[in-house]
């Protein structure tokens, strides 16, 4: 994956995303507190918000690694189950990234399997997997960071770079989005299984930036992070794997703490824009309260 952007191309490419990302945080205003609109949040809520995200995962690693998706018993539940488009297994030439993908694939089937039983153990029901584009959004999110111009075609499964830099998309924000839920989880042991997971995540996303950083991957890696940035919010949480000119593998603020986000940031990221962009990874958007 070597074609380009000019710079006016790709901000011209950035601002259509980020005016699209307006209609998306339009849509989901109020996602990120304890009320969705008028409706109180519970943990059942939140565990179902973060299954959705484990659907993604799961699915992308598992086709990647494996060339196969969740068992059907892992994907029912309430709301609609769709299908998975896209995703076959990778010909990686590299014996320990193939062995990454491997291992990361059967900790986010298991995580799936995990918070899936949690909900019902604690008296909820898990939502199904909403369909899930792993060939349509991908491309959309590279033409819009500037990897591939627009026209392009940007396939994650391709070869073991196309499979970082598609896993990089949507890592980190696995690692905010729990660290921001984890102050509105109400109950301790909810509260406590929810951390394991950010710490799992964590590595994930660490063995990933590590990896990119080592294969020089790190301008395109920088123009990923910059997507998220500029699609989640005013804020500035986002960080490639170089930060002032070093290895940033890493990103934390000032206190060397992991960044949070809000659900309603994270809808942006993976809704690649909003309804003008086919909600992105989840074009059916996802199922259960916070979607």
């Amino acid at each position: 994956m070597t074609a380009h952007l000019s710079p006016a191309a790709s901000m011209t490419s950035r601002r259509r995303f980020v005016s699209l990302a307006g209609v998306a945080a339009a849509g989901i205003a109020g996602a990120s507190g304890v009320r969705l609109g008028a409706q109180a949040l519970n943990d059942f809520d939140i565990l179902n918000f973060a299954l959705n995200l484990e659907y993604l995962e799961a699915e992308y690693y598992l086709r990647a690694a494996f060339g196969r998706g969740l068992a059907s018993r892992d994907t029912r539940g309430t709301g609609t189950r769709g299908p998975v488009i896209g995703g076959s297994a990778v010909p990686f030439a590299t014996t320990a990234i193939r062995e990454y993908a491997e291992e990361i694939a059967r900790d986010e089937e298991a995580h799936v399997k995990f918070i899936r039983a949690a909900i019902t153990a604690f008296g909820g029901r898990p939502v199904a997997r909403p369909t899930i584009d792993l060939r349509t959004s991908f491309t959309n999110a590279a033409i819009a960071a500037g990897l591939i111009p627009a026209g392009g075609t940007f396939n994650p499964f391709a070869d073991e770079n196309s499979f970082l830099l598609g896993a990089f998309i949507f890592e980190d924000v696995g690692v905010t989005a729990y660290k921001g839920a984890a102050r509105l989880l109400v109950n301790k042991d909810v509260l406590e299984a929810a951390a394991g997971l950010l710490g799992t995540e964590a590595y994930h996303a660490g063995t990933v930036r590590t990896v990119l950083f080592g294969l020089g991957l790190t301008t395109a890696a920088k123009k990923i992070s910059d997507l998220r940035d500029a699609v989640d919010g005013p804020t500035d949480l986002d960080q490639g794997v170089v930060l002032g000119g070093v290895a940033n593998i890493v990103p934390t603020d000032a206190n060397a703490l992991a960044f949070s986000r809000t659900a309603e940031q994270v809808l942006n990221i993976v809704y690649l824009g909003g309804e003008s962009a086919d909600f992105g990874f989840f074009p059916d958007r996802l199922n259960g309260t916070i979607r």
